[in-house]
C-alpha cells in the first residue's frame, strides 16, 4: 500500500473535543486537554484523529452550527492552537480530519445575519431559501419537509417571509445553486488543506442541493432535498480541490440505495463515506453477514474501500446497545429508561471491537468506545441536545454519548479536568472505566484495544478487500483475510464454537473454553498459516 492509500484501511479515532480532556479547567474540553493527550492516542494506535467541528459556534446543536469556518471557537482555545495541534500530531504520525458542515449554518453567522437585516428580494437572502408562506396571510409554511430533527423545518422572520432549516431554526439551509456557496466552501477546503489536515469529513452530505421548486414531499417522497443529481458536481469539484494537497474527502450519507451509494464514491468523487447500515443492525450474525457482504459489494464496482464503525456521537454507546433486548440502533427508538444488562453489553461490545477491526476497508472509533463507556442518562434538566427538546422530552437526546472522557479513578470530573465540574454530569461509578485504572489492567477494553490495533497494524494480512467467508455452525460468522488471518466470531451459537485448524491464536475477546472452543459472544483473530 502507498502511502497515499493511508485512508484504505486506517483506524480513525473520533474526538469530540467539548468532552475528550479540559486544559483550562472550564469544564468543557479544548483543544489544550487533547495535545495533552496525543501520547494516549498514539499508544493506542490510530492513524487519524477526526474532530468534530471546533468552530466558533454559538453551540445551538454540539458545534455543528457554524457562525466562522476560519475561527476556532473560544471554547476551545485558539487557531494558532489547532494549527500546533496538527503538527504535533502529525509528528506522532497521526493525520487530522476536520469536519465540515456544508448544509447549513448557525444564525449567526454573518451571511445570515445579513439577510434577515437586508429584507425580502435582497441578494442577502439568495444565499438561503427564503419564501413567502402560504394561506391566509402567509402564515403557513411553504412546502410540508420535515425536519431531520422533530419539529418544522420553516421558521417565520418579523417580515413575514420563512426561511428554511432542515435541522434546528439556528441552523438555516445554504442555498447551493448559488455560486458564492459553492466558492465559500472551496475556499474554506483550502484554508483547512493548507494548515495541513489531511481529510475532511462532511457533515449530512446528500441533503445540500435542493429542489428549486422546494415543491411538497408526497408520501414520505425525500427526494426534494436528499440525494439530488446535483451534489455531484459539487463533490467533483471539491475532489479536484482536494486532490492538490493529496487529501481526503470522507462523506457522511445516508443513502439507502446501494447503487445511489456508490456513486458518490467514484474515483473523481469522495474518497470514501460511512457505513451506517452495519451501525444500525442487531448483535445478530445473519444480519451482520448480510450488512458486511452488502457493503463490500456497493463499494467494489467503484474500487473504494469500506468503512466500519460501531458508534458515534449521535449514536447510543455500543456497551449499552448490545446489552439490550433490542441491539438495533434508530433515532426513532430512543427512549429514556430502557433496562440494559451492561455485563452482556460489554462482552459483546468487545467482540464487535475485534469483528469490525478484522474486516477490510477503515474504521472508525468514537471517543471513550475504547474504554467500554455505556451511555449515560443525563438528568433531564441537564440535557443540552436539541434533539430532546424538538421531540417534546421523550427522545432523551444524544448527550449520553457526549459525556465527558473519565482519565483517572478520582477528582471532582475524574481527570477530564484539573478543577470545576464538566459541562455534563459524570456518574459516580465513572471512575472505574477511566483509562489510567485500564492501562494498568491486561483484561481491559482498553488493553483488548491497544493490542487489537497493534495486530491490525503490523500483520499486512489486514490491508486490502480480500475477505472470503468461511464454514461456521449458525450463529457465529468466520472469515479469513489474507496471510492467513481469520477472524471467528460466536454471536449466538448453541454451543461454543469450534476453531478452524490454526497455529496460533493472535487475540480473543474473552477467555476461550477449557478445551479451545470460542464461547458465546467472543470473538478470536487466529493464524492458519505461518506469516509471508
Amino acid at each position: 500500500m502507498v502511502a497515499d492509500d493511508w485512508w484504505r484501511s486506517a483506524a480513525i479515532y473520533q474526538v469530540y473535543v467539548r468532552s475528550f480532556a479540559d486544559g483550562d479547567g472550564d469544564g468543557t474540553g479544548d483543544l489544550a486537554g487533547v495535545r495533552a493527550r496525543l501520547s494516549y492516542l498514539a499508544e493506542l494506535g490510530v492513524d487519524a484523529i477526526w474532530f468534530t467541528p471546533w468552530y466558533r459556534s454559538p453551540l445551538a446543536d454540539g458545534g455543528y452550527d457554524v457562525a466562522d469556518y476560519r475561527a476556532i471557537d473560544p471554547a476551545f482555545g485558539t487557531l494558532a492552537e489547532a494549527e500546533k495541534l496538527i503538527a504535533e500530531a502529525r509528528d506522532l504520525g497521526i493525520r487530522t480530519i476536520v469536519d465540515v458542515v456544508p448544509n447549513h449554518v448557525s444564525d449567526q453567522h454573518p451571511w445570515f445575519q445579513a439577510a434577515l437585516a437586508a429584507g425580502p428580494g435582497s441578494p442577502e437572502r439568495e444565499l438561503f431559501h427564503f419564501r413567502p408562506g402560504r394561506g391566509p396571510d402567509g402564515a403557513l409554511p411553504p412546502n410540508n419537509w420535515p425536519s431531520q430533527f422533530s419539529g418544522s423545518t420553516w421558521t417565520r422572520v418579523p417580515d413575514g417571509e420563512w426561511y428554511l432549516h432542515l435541522f434546528t431554526a439556528q441552523q438555516p439551509d445554504l442555498n447551493w445553486a448559488h455560486p458564492a456557496v459553492r466558492q465559500e466552501h472551496e475556499d474554506v477546503l483550502r484554508f483547512w488543506f493548507q494548515r495541513g489536515a489531511a481529510g475532511v469529513r462532511i457533515d449530512s452530505a446528500a441533503l445540500l442541493a435542493k429542489d428549486p421548486r422546494l415543491a411538497d414531499a408526497v408520501d414520505g417522497d425525500e427526494s426534494g432535498y436528499v440525494d439530488r443529481d446535483e451534489l455531484h458536481d459539487i463533490y467533483r469539484a471539491w475532489r479536484a480541490i482536494a486532490d492538490e494537497y493529496d487529501g481526503v474527502l470522507i462523506g457522511e450519507l445516508w443513502v439507502p440505495d446501494p447503487e445511489r451509494f456508490a456513486r458518490y464514491l467514484r474515483p473523481d468523487e469522495l474518497h470514501t463515506a460511512f457505513n451506517f447500515d452495519f451501525l444500525t443492525r442487531p448483535w445478530d450474525a445473519a444480519e451482520l453477514r448480510a450488512s458486511i457482504d452488502r457493503t463490500l459489494a456497493y463499494h467494489a464496482p467503484v474500487g473504494a474501500p469500506a468503512t466500519w464503525v460501531l458508534c458515534n456521537h449521535d449514536v447510543t454507546r455500543t456497551v449499552t446497545r448490545y446489552g439490550r433486548a433490542d441491539t438495533r440502533f434508530d433515532f426513532a427508538a430512543k427512549r429514556f429508561g430502557t433496562p440494559t444488562d451492561l455485563p452482556l453489553g460489554l462482552r459483546r461490545a468487545r467482540a464487535a471491537a475485534l469483528l469490525s477491526l478484522a474486516l477490510p476497508g477503515a474504521v472508525y472509533l468514537y471517543q471513550g468506545e475504547e474504554l467500554g463507556l455505556p451511555e449515560v442518562e443525563v438528568a433531564r434538566d441537564r440535557i443540552e441536545d436539541p434533539m430532546h427538546f424538538r421531540s417534546g422530552g421523550v427522545d432523551p437526546g444524544r448527550d449520553g454519548c457526549r459525556v465527558p472522557l473519565p482519565w483517572s479513578a478520582h477528582g471532582v470530573s475524574y481527570g477530564f479536568g484539573n478543577s470545576g465540574e464538566p459541562w455534563l454530569p459524570q456518574p459516580a461509578d465513572w471512575g472505574t472505566y477511566a483509562a489510567e485504572e485500564q492501562e494498568a489492567d491486561p483484561a481491559s477494553m482498553l488493553s483488548l484495544y491497544r493490542s487489537a490495533l497493534q495486530e491490525r497494524g503490523s500483520q499486512p494480512g489486514f490491508e486490502g478487500a480480500e475477505l472470503s467467508w468461511l464454514s461456521a455452525p449458525e450463529g457465529a460468522l468466520a472469515f479469513a483475510r489474507a496471510d492467513g488471518l481469520v477472524c471467528v466470531v460466536n454471536l449466538g451459537a448453541a454451543e461454543a464454537v469450534q476453531l478452524p485448524p490454526h497455529e496460533l491464536v493472535l487475540l480473543t475477546s474473552a477467555a476461550l473454553d477449557d478445551d479451545g472452543r470460542l464461547p458465546r459472544d467472543t470473538a478470536a483473530w487466529l493464524r492458519t498459516a505461518p506469516a509471508a
